[in-house]
């Protein structure tokens, strides 16, 4: 009997998130597993569920980077009404598809606004004689938390409600205990799968063929970055080179304009590509932001990276990650608060002359390994993980 997945995924600001869903989906497909997603943000442009059934809640995103004010899909500050439509819907998308397997993406380590959503629904399955296996979907890096008793809270939620904790790293590269404390609680559950990241070959072409291409993922915070990468083109030994500046799906309408007014003779601004991967395997160069699916693609191409981690309010997965990379000799880090033009122009000229080299033996089997993992797990006894 085909066992069915639902896939809680709750995207706020950057796309990477459902990005990454997207890819464990259609390796849960392709395994044979019967897929539903349950989405909770806006649309991403790009992001292929393949043939999973997609169950789509009321949309929520954060105002800015502080993710401090939640705002609904009619860009209003989300209320006690909306949350309980919300919870509402969840409900009923959880009756109809009735899972042999429940996988929320980062809770509980992350997506703490939605507890009053997500708690409920835990109650809910342990009151029953048999309930789903819960899983917890998580990056290799978690953001830090300012609040000690924070880590433990997390601890006390994973041993109240889940099974399984999927960590999709490397502990080759950085283990769950680099940045969550309590690990030792909850390591029986924990099972890293490896780093994810698309399968698909990169198809042969002359795209980005010697190019400098820029690129800042969604593009909701890549402003500063394109702007000092025109500020720095004309400081470089690569001021003739063609530049690509890719600025994403979700850069401001007048920010995307602005970055066209500014670009000269020599610069392509556009906000996406749909073969970015071959643009990384035949530039010269990629200067990019640190997000996690970005951080994959240069590794899988091999590109010649500058990293600058976007590092806004409290985030600090990307640039922990960076100077991970750059401590193997993988990529060459700028810190956001180091960006400047005459520092980019610095280490374009010093990359373009000596490309970072370092040992790439890391485990990228992380969407096919995740599939494997899930279609291995079975529903349990209602009463097995009250604690």
């Amino acid at each position: 009997m085909t066992k069915s997945v639902m896939f809680y995924v709750q995207h706020l600001l950057g796309i990477g998130h459902v990005r990454r869903a997207a890819v464990i989906t259609r390796a849960m497909s392709a395994a044979g597993l019967d897929v539903a997603v349950v989405l909770g943000g806006r649309d991403v442009p790009g992001a292929d569920f393949g043939t999973a059934a997609l169950v789509r809640l009321p949309a929520a995103r954060a105002a800015d980077e502080t993710f401090s004010v939640l705002l609904d899909e009619n860009d209003e500050p989300i209320d006690d009404a909306w949350r309980d439509r919300r919870r509402a819907a969840l409900f009923s998308a959880y009756e109809r598809i009735q899972p042999d397997i429940l996988i929320f993406e980062a809770f509980p380590f992350g997506r703490r606004q939605f507890r009053f959503e997500i708690v409920p629904l835990l109650e809910k399955l342990h009151s029953l004689e048999y309930r789903p296996h819960v899983v917890s979907s998580v990056r290799d890096i978690l953001v830090r938390k300012h609040k000690p008793q924070r880590y433990r809270e997390v601890a006390e939620m994973a041993l109240a409600w889940f099974d399984t904790i999927l960590v999709h790293g490397d502990p080759g590269m950085v283990t769950l205990e680099a940045t969550f404390p309590e690990t030792a609680a909850v390591r029986d559950r924990v099972r890293y799968t490896g780093y994810v990241m698309e399968s698909k070959e990169i198809a042969v072409s002359e795209a980005g063929k010697g190019e400098i291409v820029v690129s800042v993922g969604g593009g909701a915070m890549g402003m500063e970055l394109l702007r000092t990468a025109l500020a720095a083109r004309p400081l470089t030994r690569a001021r003739e080179y063609p530049w690509r500046l890719l600025t994403g799906p979700n850069l401001p309408v007048n920010c995307f304009r602005e970055i066209k007014a500014l670009a000269p003779q020599g610069v392509i601004v556009e906000k996406s590509r749909l073969d970015f991967h071959a643009l990384l395997a035949n530039c010269r160069l990629s200067i990019s932001q640190g997000g996690y699916n970005t951080v994959m693609d240069v590794l899988k191409t091999g590109a010649n990276a500058i990293i600058v981690p976007f590092s806004g309010a409290d985030e600090t997965e990307q640039s922990f990650r960076a100077r991970l990379l750059e401590e193997r000799r993988l990529v060459r880090l700028i810190e956001a608060e180091d960006l400047d033009a005459d520092r980019l122009a610095r280490a374009v000229d010093a990359a373009l002359e000596e490309p970072p080299e370092g040992n790439k033996e890391l485990d990228f089997s992380g969407a096919a390994t995740t599939a494997r993992i899930i279609a291995g797990l079975t529903g349990v006894s209602g009463k097995s993980r009250l604690r």
